[in-house]
């Protein structure tokens, strides 16, 4: 299979530096070329990373560069329809984080566009190739557990805002300037925006959709300074009758680092995903990211994570460019994810009324 010639754009979020060692090693890929969002995102691309020529300007790479046949959307949500209308445009196919947009009539517009483009746009959520997540929905399938009662997710992480300022902006991260109630100072766009995973993830274990959801946040973030919520907790119940508990919080405390690097975290774990199923044959509970080594690490010469597990990232490639020579959808695609959107700013309204929302 021909390598695919790929580039990034933006540069700007928090898994950006994830994609770098898979896009350079990868026999399937080529990496062309990067646009970074600002000269300061430039300059830190450019020690970390050689041999890639980075841009300043998008549409200054893709006519430098005519053979790109793939990009990876590491930006800002608010900017994912515009790029992903540059690319339509030009029949480049797309690798989105893991946003599209909360908007919903834009999210019916990109559809749209990869639909009449030909193009295959598939949606960053690697926790469908992490191999713990994919035993545990084997044993569900297999009927394991039986029928099931109960689930419950963390997916909590420290917060990314200092590293990536713009996912503390209400209107980068959310689209728009909304408050979270009609009381409350913070606005819509924080920790809920960064953690669609496990929205995802009650779906696809469980084959289900939502009835119904009710979501609440404290009455003050553990952190200062940030305009959006950084813990929010939400439960509700799948159509099947699933109960579920949802924790997709920044409540993992974190150094304020510009770089993200090894002792940003203050608590040794900066992430931790924790599934637990509830059946009429038993429990399983499960650490999709348990294997770690732990260590002293600078700046602070704190107790520090590093983590050992099987790089998703690997497997969340290589189906995209199987999708992309074969033709054939990808399983996180626009339409799949639609609903876990709708999920998600179903929580938001809830918060706002103070009231289940059903679906």
């Amino acid at each position: 299979m021909k390598p695919l010639k790929i580039a990034m754009m933006s540069l700007t979020h928090g898994h950006t530096r994830k994609y770098y060692q898979t896009l350079h090693d990868s026999p399937k890929l080529d990496w062309v070329a990067a646009c970074a969002e600002n000269d300061t995102v430039k300059g830190i691309f450019d020690r970390s990373v050689s041999g890639i020529p980075c841009y300043r300007n998008e549409e200054e790479m893709f006519d430098r560069h005519p053979d790109i046949e793939a990009v990876v959307l590491a930006s800002a949500n608010s900017e994912h329809l515009r790029q992903i209308r540059l690319c339509a445009e030009r029949g480049i196919h797309v690798l989105s984080m893991k946003i599209p947009t909360f908007d919903m009539e834009e999210y019916d517009e990109m559809i749209r566009l990869v639909e009449e483009a030909k193009i295959i746009c598939q949606i960053e959520l690697e926790m469908h190739y992490n191999p713990v997540i994919f035993r545990l929905k084997k044993l569900v399938e297999n009927g394991e557990l039986g029928k099931l009662f109960a689930f419950q997710a963390t997916n909590i992480t420290l917060s990314p805002v200092w590293a990536f300022p713009w996912q503390g902006v209400p209107e980068l991260s959310y689209g728009k300037r909304v408050p979270l109630s009609p009381a409350d100072p913070r606005f819509r766009g924080g920790a809920l925006c960064d953690h669609p995973h496990i929205f995802d993830m009650i779906r696809w274990i469980t084959g289900s959709d939502y009835d119904h959801v009710y979501a609440a946040v404290p009455s003050r973030n553990i952190r200062s300074g940030l305009e959006v919520e950084d813990t929010i907790l939400v439960n509700g119940k799948m159509k099947d009758g699933t109960s579920f508990l949802l924790d997709p919080s920044w409540s993992r405390l974190e150094e304020k680092l510009p770089v993200p690097g090894p002792g940003w975290e203050i608590f040794p774990k900066r992430m931790e995903v924790n599934i637990s199923l509830h059946g009429e044959k038993g429990v399983l509970m499960a650490d999709c990211f348990g294997p770690n080594v732990y260590h002293n690490g600078k700046p602070n010469d704190r107790y520090t994570v590093q983590y050992t597990y099987f790089d998703e990232w690997i497997g969340l490639v290589d189906e995209f460019i199987h999708s992309i020579r074969t033709g054939t959808q990808p399983r996180i695609n626009l339409q799949w994810h639609r609903r876990s959107i709708e999920a998600m700013n179903a929580c938001y309204e809830s918060i706002a009324k103070n009231k289940p929302v059903h679906f």
